[in-house]
């Protein structure tokens, strides 16, 4: 049996509280209790909330480390002369140079127009560019890695060359080193460096960060049957056993960044409970991302609405994210969600402000 920490029970201010709140992962969230969940196999057994003034005096070995990646410190992503900071939520923009993605597959005819949205992406306040060239969509093929390259190749090195901070959605070594040498600074992998046995070498090489997300199958099957035990424990077991991968093959831990794979071989109810319990993943002490963006979790729950319809439903999921401490939203709309998040960091710039 092992035991989890999941923070909860979050309040707008630590003025006042002394002792009694802590701040999750150095950001602009506080919480005031945690839930203590002792773990058998792949499934939660019990569960029990315990205030933060009484924590420290339960930690033993090893909930130790766990409470200290609660609460430490993550570091800011230095993507070429770019330093994202990691203090308050972010946005990566999501570009896709494809002709089948479920969202917006076949929107860009060519490079120059997808540097053109992408640099007006950048312009509306996405800290990040995420370029892909394959679609990971449910039912989705493989795409032969040169055609990959070819498409998202060249619209990175406009948008590098135009100031941008990019990173490369992407699975096979080929297009990493070829993203990489056209100015990525970022890989994000839907496979968690699982794809390809080369792939966690090329990325410790080059000493770039990494998104490392859970996934359960592969983008073809992924949504025919999925099955969990315990959809929180399992991804947080499943992503704390790749962090450990990538970490043997030379992959600073400050340099990854976990993903919990929203709508990545999981049910509406995987989906739910996961953004529910996502303040879990702090325990792991990386850096959260959270790509929830029109997924059909959205259309379920709201008359079955269409891709270009889910707007509100992923603004929702995205505040919920970051009320949980998730430091970057992937997201298609992109000037949307940057002033949610205006609206989001005023009243969290409000409560922590001082009363005089």
């Amino acid at each position: 049996m092992r035991t989890l920490l999941r923070p909860t029970a979050f309040v707008d201010s630590p003025f006042g509280h002394d002792g009694k709140v802590a701040q999750l992962a150095g950001g602009l969230n506080w919480f005031s209790a945690v839930e203590v969940l002792k773990v058998e196999g792949n499934k939660r057994v019990s569960a029990e909330l315990v205030a933060v003034c009484e924590v420290e005096q339960r930690l033993d070995e090893q909930t130790k480390p766990l409470w200290q990646a609660l609460t430490a410190k993550r570091a800011p992503l230095q993507l070429g002369e770019r330093t994202v900071r990691l203090d308050q939520p972010q946005v990566m923009a999501v570009l896709n140079i494809t002709p089948d993605s479920f969202s917006d597959g076949g929107r860009f005819a060519d490079a120059s127009a997808a540097a053109v949205a992408g640099t007006d992406m950048a312009a509306q306040g996405a800290a990040i560019i995420d370029v892909g060239g394959e679609s990971t969509r449910p039912g989705a093929k493989p795409v032969w890695q040169g055609d990959e390259i070819e498409r998202v190749e060249p619209v990175i090195r406009q948008l590098v060359g135009g100031g941008a901070a990019v990173s490369i959605d992407t699975r096979q070594t080929e297009v990493m080193t070829a993203a990489l040498g056209a100015g990525a600074r970022l890989v994000n992998d839907v496979s968690a460096l699982t794809y390809d046995p080369r792939s966690a070498e090329v990325v410790a090489a080059a000493s770039v960060p990494v998104v490392l997300m859970h996934h359960q199958g592969d983008p073809a099957t992924m949504q025919d049957a999925p099955r969990y035990d315990d959809v929180l424990i399992e991804v947080y077991q499943w992503l704390e056993e790749r962090i450990a991968v990538a970490e043997a093959a030379g992959i600073e831990r400050s340099k990854i960044l976990v993903d919990p794979g929203f709508g990545f071989g999981k049910t509406v109810a995987h989906n739910l409970e996961i953004m529910n319990g996502l303040a879990l993943f702090h325990s792991l002490g990386c850096p959260i991302v959270v790509g929830a963006s029109r997924k059909r979790t959205i259309g379920a729950l709201s008359g079955e609405a269409p891709a270009d319809k889910r707007l509100g439903g992923s603004l929702a999921l995205a505040l919920k994210a970051v009320d949980q401490g998730a430091q970057i939203l992937r997201v298609h709309d992109v000037f949307e969600t940057v002033q949610a998040l205006k609206i989001w960091r005023g009243m969290r710039d409000q409560a922590l402000t001082p009363r005089v």
